[in-house]
């Protein structure tokens, strides 16, 4: 098997190009027995517009492979790496020795996370060990010079929120703030951020109705106010981040970073899972992606989008639990995508449009009422100008659903950063290069 993926990459071509976003990362876990070599892992990763990539262990083959490819890595201790590294800096110090300076600077190691979700095991002595654990560590990095260029932290499921709704309402639950708030302070004083597992798949699964998905995959919907903070919310992960900087504000801790270390969404499960399905990963991981590339950031922390990582980038097949634990990969053994949601580095220009042509975004033939209302509601949502659709304007009439769907999805297309997935709204629009004006109705149009 080695042999054919070697033979495959050397028929490709790969150029990890200024396209790549510094805040887009992806999970590589290993638990399964189909994955390809390292070294074609690292070929796909450079084919993509992904920056970083968070491994829960530290496998040395695959640190290795990473090597010279400028992107950045996340190494893991695991939480059976938690007691001795708390007892014994000593442990930390053969610990950074091992698993990180035979690779630095080559291989860009830029975070260590020590534990996944340990909070959360209510584990009283692997918990008060966490902290201790983390120092240790750090100290480590420190005494090698390296204090600056790689932060430690641990990853925690959202579970440790006591309430996320309304997002402005967010706060952490009572027991566990006493080790939370030690956790904290070391995070404001090293800079490394508190690293967070927000899932909308979940949030859809306890709440399975229609508006709850178009909210959770980023599609047109009425949006949700947060009846505190007068906050509009259009989709769900904006709402799941607020929350968590809210539980920080709440704490005294509005000043330290958070971080995805862990979003994604199945595309498969067993026959009694709501909402694993090809469309749906698609969605969500595309809109996803698109929303990031925006720099819109989250209503509390606008203008900046925070380090996300998506999960996962292989199927694990040795995983236990429901079917759709194993099936959240965004590529395939073979290094095919599962599907695309437009993070390979050749990402097409339309064929049939000229890359200077003046181009409009439409919706595509055949669509409903129904869903170009979803889409109408959510671009004039948006905070573009759509009085010129309102009684007495220029495009008024035709007073029809269709019409006024058109203006406004060209005009949220115009107003945006003009990439193929700004024109998507949930697969029922495309870009045309015929003016789709009239009369004294004028579209906008920019080009490619």
């Amino acid at each position: 098997m080695a042999t054919f993926f070697f033979f495959f990459l050397s028929f490709l071509i790969f150029v990890h190009s200024s396209s790549a976003e510094p805040f887009i990362g992806v999970n590589y876990g290993q638990v399964a027995d189909n994955l390809p070599p390292p070294l074609a892992t690292a070929e796909l990763l450079k084919s993509t517009s992904i920056e970083k990539v968070r491994l829960y262990g530290a496998d040395p083959a695959i640190i290795k492979a990473l090597a010279n490819t400028e992107i950045g890595i996340v190494i893991g201790a695991t939480n059976g790496d938690i007691p001795s590294l708390a007892s014994d800096p000593n442990s930390a110090v053969q610990w950074v020795n091992a698993n990180l300076l035979p690779f630095y600077p080559d291989s860009k190691i830029i975070l260590v996370t020590v534990g996944n979700e340990v909070l959360t095991t209510n584990d009283p002595n692997l918990v008060y060990q966490l902290l201790p654990a983390m120092q240790n560590m750090q100290n480590a990095i420190n005494g090698a010079l390296l204090g600056r260029k790689i932060k430690v932290s641990t990853v925690h499921s959202m579970a440790v929120l006591g309430q996320s709704d309304p997002p402005s309402s967010g706060f952490f639950r009572p027991s566990y703030e006493p080790a939370l708030r030690g956790l904290l302070r070391f995070h404001r004083d090293n800079g490394s951020p508190f690293a967070i597992n927000p899932f909308p798949f979940f949030a859809y699964q306890s709440d399975p109705r229609p508006e709850t998905l178009a909210f959770c995959l980023f599609q047109p919907n009425a949006g949700r106010v947060d009846w505190v903070s007068g906050i509009k919310y259009m989709n769900m992960f904006d709402a799941q981040v607020d929350a968590v900087h809210s539980a920080l504000s709440d704490m005294g801790f509005k000043d330290v970073e958070i971080m995805v270390a862990e979003t994604g969404w199945p595309y498969r499960g067993d026959s009694n899972e709501v909402g694993p399905s090809i469309e749906n990963a698609k969605a969500y991981n595309g809109n996803l992606i698109a929303h990031l590339k925006s720099m819109v950031g989250t209503p509390l922390m606008p203008g900046k989008s925070v380090d996300t990582y998506l999960f996962a980038l292989y199927d694990e097949d040795l995983k236990a639990g429901p079917g759709s634990e194993r099936a959240f990969g965004l590529y395939k053994p073979d290094l095919s995508m599962t599907y695309d949601v437009g993070i390979s580095n050749s990402y097409p220009t339309p064929s049939t449009l000229k890359p200077t042509a003046t181009i409009w975004c439409v919706p595509k033939a055949g669509i409903s009422d129904a869903q170009l209302q979803s889409s109408l509601d959510y671009a004039c949502g948006q905070g573009i100008n759509c009085s010129p659709i309102q009684p007495g304007g220029a495009c008024f009439e035709p007073n029809t659903v269709a019409s006024h769907a058109a203006y406004a999805m060209n005009l949220y297309y115009q107003n945006s950063a003009k990439n193929p997935w700004n024109c998507d709204f949930s697969q029922t629009a495309t870009l045309t290069s015929q003016n789709p004006s009239y009369n004294n109705c004028i579209y906008p149009g920019g080009s490619t």
